[in-house]
């Protein structure tokens, strides 16, 4: 149950852009009427992926995810439709008349709602500690020493636990908030004889943001010099809202200027992402200290097939993390690389050289990946065959990852000038390499080949055509049923040649006929509902419905994969659309409706003449099937159909 007025959701639903909500996860590209991406939700390289500006809803027509933009932030984020609620709110600068930290309020919240409000509770809570409490000013004095001014601490939400067992678990615990939602995030650590205590104590704290800005997790720094066995830097635990391989520090903050710039900007911690994004670079993220990982280049690749990565000037460190990027080009992103000087992150170099000596260096010494590889490993395997033919083999492991074939092609001639190798030497190590991963994926009934890639002679194993099966009574009676209800939502006010519109036409024609389809059936009677308040329905009557099913099925039925080209109207070429044919559709759907269920009660009388025994009662259903056959003949003549007698 909602704790939200509905005269604020409605508020909410007509503020909402579907663009513009769309447009916070994604880049996307204007395609005729409707704007286009990849798929957010699942991994494709051609935009499959459709908004609709004029109806307000979202398509993939790869997946099959559609909604509107609150159905929308449940789906990229996972939550109820509350929070997605809320988010909009927020987003949209509207008051929800809820109090947060009501407890009655996180009970009715399921268990990831609640993990995603006790993080914001205990995210506000270490930024007033940061501000307002005594021992505040301990981590105060740190950020000030690394130069972060007032204004990014606070974009950043960055904040202090206090150095105390357990000061948030009181406070949360005081506030309402269940201690098993604490632990299960990892604020709390709970021991066998019943002891609670904090997690973070005496840090400065790092709030870790998902794409929509939820708080997820917290980084957090200690600034004990002197206690030995306490890690530098410790970080929340994965949990059902924290997944450290699908999440990007300062992504949130910075997903608005990668998309303005077409430019990622990959770090390897949380203060250089602040001291850049000081400096006027607010185009960049931290993998915070783990390896590159195929979900958080999606989330980049979302807005940007542009990459750099700014490495620390520590040899052992580059090589060890090469490895990461592979998975960027198996991607098919532009991948660049920046070194800094021996002894220099991007954090102290910032400040050592200055925002506009930084950018420019930046700027000056980016290199493509490859590029840079190749150079690396041919410095080292200088005057030693064995190291050059292992770097040889590293280069083009890497080259094997990029999908696009051209610019694998470019990358063989630079690696060979670099190495001094004949180019064909490349592309046979290449070969290798694609025979062997061809051998180890699983058998699929395709010819073998040999190491010299010469066929053998077995020939292709003859494959029948699977016979095509025939639709069921129900499933046809479905495809018609859905066509009608399609006709209903997408022009419900078009005048026909009647001069009726297309919803009184239809439920008039179809007055005496029952849909058998019950989600068919329930929008059907939505739809008279309507109209019998002298209101004609609208497309955001179905897409903003509370009920999941039938926001879902009217979008699917509101979205059109096809798009007349503009050319067409460019050379006066005149195509007739749906619409100007209408009256002509609208029948025939109605018709065929008609037809197919008329067929279907003949079918059902045979089976009862079939248990009739009383001679009388015998002829009185033929005559009836007689009857109801001839109107099918009917029908089946006004559609065009020949019907067997």
């Amino acid at each position: 149950m909602s704790l939200i007025p509905k005269e604020t959701v409605d508020q909410i639903l007509a503020q909402a852009d579907i663009t513009e909500v769309v447009g916070d996860f994604v880049s996307l590209k204007k395609k005729g009427q409707n704007m286009w991406a990849c798929c957010p939700f699942h991994h494709e390289k051609s935009p499959s992926f459709s908004v609709s500006p004029a109806k307000g809803i979202y398509k993939c027509f790869g997946c099959g995810k559609a909604g509107n933009s609150v159905q929308f932030i449940m789906d990229v984020e996972g939550t109820s439709f509350p929070e997605a609620l809320k988010y909009l709110a927020k987003k949209y600068g509207i008051d929800i008349p809820e109090e947060t930290a009501d407890p009655e309020y996180a009970k009715e919240q399921n268990e990831r709602d609640s993990l995603f409000i006790v993080s914001d509770f205990a995210n506000n809570h270490y930024q007033q500690n940061l501000h307002q409490h005594e021992q505040g000013g301990i981590g105060q004095s740190y950020l000030k020493q690394r130069s972060l001014g007032s204004n990014t601490i606070r974009k950043f939400e960055l904040g202090y636990s206090l150095d105390a067992w357990s000061d948030l678990t009181d406070t949360a615990l005081k506030a309402g908030f269940q201690q098993k939602y604490l632990e299960a995030t990892g604020l709390t650590i709970a021991k066998e004889d019943g002891k609670k205590y904090d997690r973070f104590r005496g840090r400065v704290m790092f709030p870790i943001h998902n794409i929509s800005g939820r708080v997820v997790g917290f980084g957090a720094r200690t600034l004990k010099t002197n206690d030995k066995k306490s890690p530098k830097y410790l970080n929340s635990p994965e949990s059902e809202i924290y997944h450290k391989s699908n999440v990007l520090y300062g992504l949130f903050q910075a997903k608005q200027a990668i998309r303005m710039q077409d430019m990622c900007y990959m770090v390897e911690g949380y203060l250089d992402v602040l001291s850049l994004h000081q400096g006027g670079i607010e185009n960049v993220v931290a993998s915070s200290g783990t390896s590159l990982t195929e979900g958080q280049i999606k989330l980049i690749s979302r807005y940007t097939q542009n990459i750099t990565v700014l490495y620390d000037g520590d040899a052992a460190g580059i090589k060890a993390s090469l490895r990461g990027i592979d998975l960027i080009l198996e991607s098919g992103l532009n991948v660049s690389v920046v070194t800094f000087p021996e002894g220099e992150d991007p954090d102290s170099y910032i400040h050592k050289v200055g925002d506009t000596a930084f950018k420019a260096f930046i700027e000056q010494n980016a290199q493509d990946f490859i590029s840079f590889k190749t150079s690396l490993y041919a410095e080292e395997a200088k005057g030693n065959p064995v190291k050059k033919a292992e770097a040889i083999k590293e280069i083009v492991a890497s080259i094997a990852k990029i999908p696009d074939s051209i610019k694998r092609t470019v990358f063989f001639r630079s690696c060979s000038l670099i190495f001094d190798i004949d180019e064909q030497a490349l592309i046979s190590e290449y070969n290798k390499i694609q025979l062997q991963d061809r051998r180890q994926q699983p058998k699929t009934g395709s010819p073998s080949f040999d190491a010299s890639f010469e066929q053998y002679d077995a020939p292709f194993p003859t494959l029948e055509p699977e016979p095509e099966q025939e639709e069921s009574d129900v499933d046809v009676l479905k495809r018609y049923e859905r066509e009608i209800v399609r006709m209903l939502l997408n022009y419900p006010d078009q005048i026909l040649e009647e001069g009726m519109t297309t919803c009184q036409y239809m439920l008039e024609q179809l007055e005496d006929v029952e849909f058998k389809t019950p989600l068919y059936a329930r929008l059907l009677v939505l739809v008279k509902d309507k109209l019998c308040t002298g209101v004609i329905p609208t497309a955001e009557d179905f897409i903003n419905f509370p009920d999941q099913d039938i926001r879902t099925e009217a979008t699917n039925l509101l979205s059109d994969p096809h798009e007349l080209s503009h050319n067409w109207e460019t050379h006066h070429i005149f195509v007739p659309t749906e619409k100007d044919l209408l009256p002509y559709g609208a029948e025939r759907a109605v018709l065929r409706l008609k037809w197919r269920n008329v067929g279907l009660m003949v079918k059902t009388e045979m089976e009862k003449l079939r248990l009739v025994t009383d001679p009388q009662e015998q002829m009185r259903q033929l005559q009836f099937i007689r009857n109801l056959t001839t109107l099918y003949s009917q029908l089946g003549d006004m559609l065009g159909i020949v019907v067997n007698r």
